[in-house]
């Protein structure tokens, strides 16, 4: 009985903390999605100062991560995207319409992990994406 406890219980603990990471993982994703959107439409239509994509893309990146908290196993990326007029359209209905996509990389916990002489890691993290088109002239015009 105690050589099965013996090799139940590395399994019982790599269970245990895959589990704790999905359920972080859930928990950091369903905060961002709600953040981001939120952010996008607050700050990123409208941004307070001057009226470009870059102050745009800053005010919604630091919107974020001020939701998100301090977590150290989570970064937030921004980016934004000028959309194009179709080639064959003559004139656009709205020529400003702009899409942010927000980024959250998650990194599993324990990223090193050092235990009876074996190390292992985690290079790895799991990232997950969010996008929104926003007129930037116009508040409310959503795409």
């Amino acid at each position: 009985m105690s050589v099965e406890l013996a090799s139940i219980i590395p399994l019982a603990i790599v269970v245990a903390i895959t589990m704790a990471n999905i359920m972080g993982y859930l928990i950091c994703c369903a905060v961002f999605d709600r953040a981001s959107l939120d952010a996008v439409l607050a700050h990123g239509v409208s941004p307070a100062g001057p009226q470009t994509e870059l102050a745009a893309v800053a005010e919604v990146e630091s919107a974020i991560e001020e939701a998100m908290g301090e977590n150290p196993a989570i970064s937030v990326e921004v980016s934004a995207a000028t959309l194009s007029v179709p080639s064959g359209s003559l004139v656009s209905l709205s020529p400003h319409l702009t899409r942010f996509t927000c980024t959250l990389h998650f990194r599993p916990w324990p990223q090193r992990l050092r235990f009876a002489g074996a190390s292992m890691e985690a290079p790895f993290e799991i990232v997950h994406t969010r996008s929104l088109v926003v007129d930037r002239y116009r508040p409310g015009v959503v795409m």
